[in-house]
């Protein structure tokens, strides 16, 4: 079903939304994707004109509040090299298997990603895309899949992909090096069909954004959703280390960033608002899991932080009926099964595809789904 609201709010570095805490600056990182230096900008930004806080999305993206200088902020993140095009900031809308290239999976993604990314950015058309509409390119151990992308590619082979709308496999088969055109090619399609539609899962035909291209195999194949991060020491297929750090309720403080910068080491925001610190030695790795996980980062795959996440709630979203994050992490006390995701109100924003949705109702909570 498509919406029924006509202008696009969703904001991003330059297009910021006036929340009930202040201006809210949503900044993308296709393929979740910093530099440790780039983190310590945003984080400088964050305590500087913000709530000192970063938020972590359900995109890989971050998210900063209660900005008092939005214009200081956008030069910040500008001069941090993370908004190469004003025009297209809010479509770089990019999501990739957060290990790809350090463990696992059929190939490293990260080179499409780049691709992806710079001719995104070079299509004057695709302005036009929605902010919520995003790609996908999964390295073939499903994760992304799961989370069912508008459009993505999911490697079969180091060579060969499948082509995805909205998570659910088209049976068209595509070569590598046609991935990024393919892609690109849907999203434009997509605009010529739209309507009012912002998501390929609410038009009434998907199929019609393959055009003419030929299904070679069975269409329908979906993969399960996740809702837990990769968390604790990842061995990296070089012998390096990967750290999967969760973020509780995937809010970081400007505080705990600015030590990871202390690390010199990428960063990658996964979409289960969690944190991947990579290419780390093994004395790094166990030295930053000392330091880190005194400051709140989960480092424990068992953690009951890993079954709980929410919206901002009150007080900083006025539509909200309740502190559903005070409330999430108040509910760690009771035994549950499965993951449950806390809302604010019925628009449950960054609710998983999978799991438990709790929307607040002033007098307790109610299931969203039956």
């Amino acid at each position: 079903m498509a919406r029924t609201r006509a202008v696009d709010a969703c904001p991003g570095a330059l297009q910021t939304h006036q929340a009930a805490d202040g201006a809210l600056a949503r900044i993308r990182l296709p393929g979740g994707a910093l530099s440790s230096a780039q983190l310590a900008a945003l984080a400088a930004a964050a305590a500087e004109f913000g709530s000192a806080t970063l938020e972590l999305t359900a995109r890989g993206n971050i998210q900063l509040r209660g900005l008092t200088d939005t214009a200081a902020v956008a030069e910040a993140v500008a001069a941090a090299g993370l908004l190469p095009s004003a025009s297209h900031e809010r479509v770089r809308n990019i999501v990739a298997s957060p290990l790809s290239g350090r463990s696992g999976g059929h190939a490293d993604v990260r080179p499409l990603l780049d691709d992806l990314d710079r001719a995104l950015r070079a299509d004057p058309g695709l302005v036009a895309l929605p902010g919520r509409f995003w790609f996908g390119l999964d390295d073939g151990r499903g994760d992304v899949c799961g989370l069912a992308p508008d459009v993505a590619a999911h490697l079969l082979t180091p060579d060969r992909a499948a082509l995805l709308l909205a998570g659910r496999d088209t049976g068209v088969r595509i070569e590598v090096g046609a991935v990024v055109a393919t892609l690109l090619d849907v999203a434009a399609r997509f605009l010529t069909v739209r309507g009012s539609a912002w998501r390929v899962a609410e038009l009434d035909r998907p199929a019609v954004l393959v055009g003419d291209i030929v299904a070679t195999e069975a269409a329908g194949r979906t993969w399960p959703a996740s809702t837990r991060p990769p968390v604790g020491w990842i061995p990296q297929d070089d012998g390096r280390v990967t750290l999967g750090a969760a973020v509780p309720l995937g809010v970081l403080t400007a505080r705990v960033a600015q030590c990871l910068v202390a690390l010199e080491t990428p960063v990658v925001v996964t979409p289960w608002r969690s944190l991947l610190l990579g290419d780390l030695s093994e004395a790094a790795a166990d030295a930053a899991v000392r330091v880190l996980a005194p400051l709140g980062l989960v480092f424990d795959a068992q953690s009951r932080w890993l079954a709980v996440s929410s919206c901002v709630g009150s007080p900083g979203c006025a539509h909200a009926r309740a502190d559903v994050r005070a409330d999430a992490a108040a509910a760690l006390a009771a035994p549950a099964t499965g993951h449950r995701h806390f809302v604010g109100c019925e628009r449950a924003c960054g609710s998983p595809a999978a799991g438990q949705v709790l929307v607040a109702t002033g007098d307790g909570y109610r299931p969203l789904r039956p």
